[in-house]
């Protein structure tokens, strides 16, 4: 049994659920390669990645490269003398990369593949709607998302969870199931299976202000689906107009009404505590919301400090 010499590739907190698991089945990693420090917020404060983090906790050998061709990274990635090379929401490597390492590169995914190949698999999951997911390990070749399969793994859809709660239970079943990819590699009984393309193959397009954006003319299904599909991060938004006044808002948590009814499409509907906004086939109320420079605040709280007009909307 070959001892392995890991190198691991990521970024964000998802990556950080996996390299603790890695460490704690006591396997050596013997280095970590991470995204260049990037400034963010509005005092624009050098921040430092989830796995960047994680490897100066833990004494980790830390590589940042900017350019993964540049000949000092590649050698310092081969000074490292890894034979497995694991990569969980970090880039696309050169061939150059993945091919280093005896025992090959492997990705974990986090979908059925080949479905939801891209970089937003856990939130187009939820936005369309489907009753399961899962993750999948492949050894990395050189298209995204591409290579042959080594194992996978499912789980149900709870059709009330957001993006979030779904996130937490993926990376848990991700760490099982890199765990066991390990173990397959150590034994030298890989079977794999190569992706079947096929016509139907849903896509996890990259988020943007567009795709993010709340079209009031959808189902309240659909328009629910979206809301927790993009909740906690990035989240749904849209605008609210009362009159000369238009807000851009985030919307983090709705429940769905379905109901005949023949108020416009897009009005905002207000008691004390509850707001709700019609829709083609009943209304969604909304629970927690953000206006622009405010936090985070559930309804109740809104609705004490600002009073909609009857003429207030949704687009």
């Amino acid at each position: 049994m070959e001892k392995l010499r890991i190198v691991f590739m990521g970024t964000p907190e998802f990556a950080v659920g996996i390299i603790e698991t890695i460490i704690k089945n006591n396997y050596q990693v013997v280095g970590v390669i991470t995204a260049a420090d990037k400034p963010a917020g509005r005092g624009q404060k050098i921040k430092f990645s989830a796995v960047k983090e994680f490897a100066i906790a833990n004494q980790l050998t830390l590589l940042q490269p900017t350019n993964l061709k540049d000949e000092s990274f590649l050698e310092e990635l081969k000074a490292l003398n890894a034979n497995l090379q694991i990569v969980v929401a970090f880039r696309m490597l050169p061939k150059v990369v993945w091919e280093m390492p005896s025992l090959g590169t492997f990705n974990l995914h986090a979908s059925l593949l080949p479905n939801y190949r891209g970089a937003a698999p856990i939130n187009w999951a939820i936005i369309n709607g489907e009753t399961k997911t899962g993750v999948t390990t492949f050894f990395i070749d050189d298209k995204i998302d591409t290579g042959a399969m080594i194992l996978s793994s499912e789980l149900a859809i709870d059709q009330t969870e957001n993006a979030g709660h779904l996130h937490d239970r993926l990376m848990n079943l991700g760490s099982e199931t890199v765990i066991e990819t390990l173990k397959l590699i150590e034994k030298g009984s890989v079977n794999t299976s190569i992706q079947q393309d096929h016509s139907k193959i849903k896509t996890a397009y990259k988020l943007n202000r567009e795709n993010c954006k709340i079209d009031w003319t959808k189902s309240a299904v659909e328009i629910h689906n979206l809301i927790r599909g993009l909740s906690p991060y990035p989240a749904a938004w849209c605008y609210f107009e009362d009159k000369d006044e238009k807000w851009n808002v985030k919307i983090y948590d709705s429940t769905i009404n379905l109901e005949e009814h023949n108020t416009m499409i897009g009005s905002l509907i207000c008691t004390k505590k509850e707001l709700k906004i019609a829709v083609r086939d009943g209304f969604i109320a909304i629970h927690h919301l953000q206006f622009p420079g405010k936090k985070k605040m559930n309804t109740a709280e809104l609705l004490n400090g600002i009073k909609f007009s009857d003429q207030s909307i949704a687009s």
